[in-house]
């Protein structure tokens, strides 16, 4: 008997539109899909009427489920992977799964499709063509500085995701480096409250304080940085 595959699913960002044929045929070709977090993904597959069960999987349960993971794949029964939004191991579980399924000489295919990082870069009006990808980066100031300080002596664009809660915070820094870089910070991309603020650091800041998200924090960020426009 054939070992099953694992299918890596790309699934939207955000608008539920955002998702491809294949991607759809394939979580209906399934049995099972791991997902990050059931309840978000069930309102995908309840939205394409997917009739696959549902298995939670996150890095922390990682341990416990390999070896149901295996049993079924090993049975031939093909599984896909999806992660809370947009293609998972970005910034998302999946990457230790992966790579012992690699190591023990199972198949992953990739169902390619929306991706945060990607659709950010398409539209920021920053150079696209090397760009460093840094996602959600430490708590710390320290650590944070140290690592700004490091990517934006490459002559790339940075792309890095934060929590709206930490959004001025981590501006503020930027702004403390170099108060002459260009930034595009996007909100809730592909949602219906999406909105790019773009210009130097300074001029977004500003113009986010206007919004009133410095007193109301919300939304889903992606900032991308660049000292070389």
């Amino acid at each position: 008997m054939s070992k099953g595959k694992l299918y890596i699913v790309a699934t939207p960002i955000g608008n539920l539109e955002d998702i491809t044929l294949r991607a759809i045929e394939t979580l209906k070709s399934v049995p099972f899909i791991l997902a990050e977090d059931t309840r978000e993904s069930k309102k995908l597959i309840d939205r394409y009427n997917i009739k696959s069960q549902l298995i939670s999987y996150r890095d922390q349960n990682h341990e416990r489920m390999i070896e149901k993971i295996l049993e079924k794949l090993d049975m031939g029964l093909n599984l896909a992977l999806v992660s809370d939004n947009g293609t998972p191991l970005i910034s998302d579980p999946g990457y230790k799964l992966v790579k012992e399924l690699r190591e023990k000489g199972y198949e992953a295919i990739s169902i390619p499709g929306p991706s945060a990082v990607t659709s950010a870069l398409s539209i920021s009006g920053l150079p696209t063509d090397k760009f460093s990808f840094l996602g959600f980066l430490p708590k710390s100031d320290g650590k944070r500085m140290d690592i700004l300080n490091e990517y934006l002596e490459l002559d790339s664009t940075l792309v890095i995701y934060e929590s709206p809660n930490r959004l001025f915070k981590l501006l503020s820094l930027i702004e403390d480096i170099d108060n002459q870089i260009t930034v595009c910070a996007i909100r809730d991309m592909t949602k219906s409250r999406e909105k790019v603020y773009f210009g130097d650091i300074t001029e977004v800041i500003n113009a986010l304080r206007e919004d009133g998200l410095e007193e109301n924090p919300h939304g889903e960020w992606v900032i991308l940085l660049s000292n070389k426009v």
